[in-house]
């Protein structure tokens, strides 16, 4: 018999939005409430699409953070599914497992969390067996894989793994009960439903293996659309998937070229009509938040450097207008300086400067030690602005050394030309 299932993960109610908050204090209410609002909307698609289960695939919550009012909040909204009959299967990932309100949760009888041994919940829809296999944990680190600990597959059912993990690896994302994408493949299973990364991604081999993505961004590191997965299982077990948006708020990136532009005018214009598009083109969510990245070589590249405070204030008029938010302007500029301007500074000081001291060892070791030297006086939930490790934070370090030497080269020509 077929049948329909909704997979998601990677909540986050209430993640707490603290840099945005500092910028600006309405975006940062709308941010704050939107992963509520989504998880509402999966409920909402979930009636709507009359499915017979819902699957969490951990990170309901955001770590130590917690509101007394989000787990009335959630308990409220799968009340609604249990007065539809449908059925909702939860395991805890790494942020649940630092949550106290993960222990305190009070489920309908129709909402079963996995405990920290796995097992397995089975169904029967009409006369189509079903078994879910899941397993949650207690301590935010998981540095070997789970997949050993999960039960074979049931003869003649459909069978449904659902797992928090890492994969291989991804940037940006500890590493969490990792497992290869082969491994799951054989292990018998039908569907795996994952959760911990925040990018969608899907592999169609044996299994059919979903990571569902974050079903609503909460910043800019998680710009672009974000959905939920609607799983169709034909009679012969056959899977279709579907992405179904629920994201009340989409974060994007917006790229303004800037090259030639030499006339602050005709900066702020070319600024005015990237932000008018983003604002006009066709999106599910009700808000939108960019961040423009202003790109290219110009002769205003110092000028827009030193007055980025000046210019983010007009982007944000031009925002308001538009209907749309301006998280903050992110700049890849380099300065044109072959022409009238370079000929104001030796040519060998040019090339010095825009050729050897990107290259140069020994500065891009100082700069290493400087940036440790600055995170170390950071807060901790900061310290990651430059990478996760060594090599991403010496990689950085090259990257703003190269759009530095331009900078620089741009203010002292300023200074030469009066």
């Amino acid at each position: 018999m077929a049948f329909r299932f909704i997979h998601t993960a990677d909540l986050h109610l209430d993640a707490p939005l603290k840099a945005i908050a500092l910028r600006d204090a309405d975006l940062a209410h709308q941010v704050g409430v939107a992963s509520r609002t989504a998880f509402s909307r999966i409920v909402d698609l979930c009636l709507a699409e009359t499915v017979a289960f819902l699957l969490i695939a951990g990170d309901l919550w955001d770590g130590t953070y917690s509101s007394t009012k989000t787990p009335r909040f959630l308990k409220q909204e799968l009340l609604r599914l249990q007065a539809a009959g449908i059925r909702c299967f939860i395991i805890r990932g790494n942020h649940d497992a630092l949550a106290r309100q993960t222990g305190e949760l009070d489920l309908p009888d129709t909402s079963h969390l996995f405990g920290a041994r796995a097992s397995t919940e089975e169904l029967n829809i009409d006369g189509q067996p079903v078994a879910i296999h899941g397993l949650s944990f207690r301590d935010p680190h998981a540095p070997e894989s789970l997949l050993p600990r999960y039960p074979a597959p049931r003869p003649g059912a459909f069978n449904i793994g659902l797992m928090h993990t890492s994969l291989n690896g991804s940037p940006g994302h500890d590493n969490y009960a990792p497992c290869s994408l082969a491994d799951l493949d054989a292990h018998g299973y039908d569907y795996w439903a994952l959760g911990h990364i925040h990018r969608r991604a899907e592999h169609i081999g044996r299994a059919t293996i979903v990571m569902p993505g974050i079903p609503q961004g909460r910043d800019i590191g998680e710009a672009g659309p974000a959905s939920v997965t609607l799983v169709h299982v034909a009679d012969d077990n056959t899977v279709t998937l579907e992405q179904r948006p629920v994201a009340c708020l989409r974060f994007d990136r917006i790229m303004v070229d800037c090259g030639g532009i030499a006339a602050w005018a005709d900066l702020l214009s070319t600024l005015d009509r990237a932000i008018r598009q983003a604002g006009q083109a066709g999106r599910s969510e009700d808000h939108l938040v960019i961040r423009p990245v202003l790109r290219g070589a110009t002769p205003l590249a110092w000028r827009i450097t030193r007055d980025l405070d000046r210019l983010t204030e007009e982007a944000r008029t031009f925002a308001a207008v538009a209907g749309v938010w301006i998280d903050k302007l992110e700049l890849h500029l380099t300065a044109e300086v072959t022409d009238s301007a370079g000929s104001h500074l030796p040519a060998e000081l040019v090339r010095v400067v825009l050729e050897d001291l990107p290259q140069d060892p020994a500065l891009a070791t100082a700069l290493v030690a400087a940036a440790q030297d600055l995170l170390r006086d950071l807060p901790h939930d900061l310290r990651d602005i430059l990478g996760q490790d060594e090599a991403a934070l010496t990689r950085r370090c090259h990257d703003l050394l190269a759009q530095g030497a331009p900078r620089i080269l741009a203010g002292l020509t300023a200074d030469a030309t009066g």
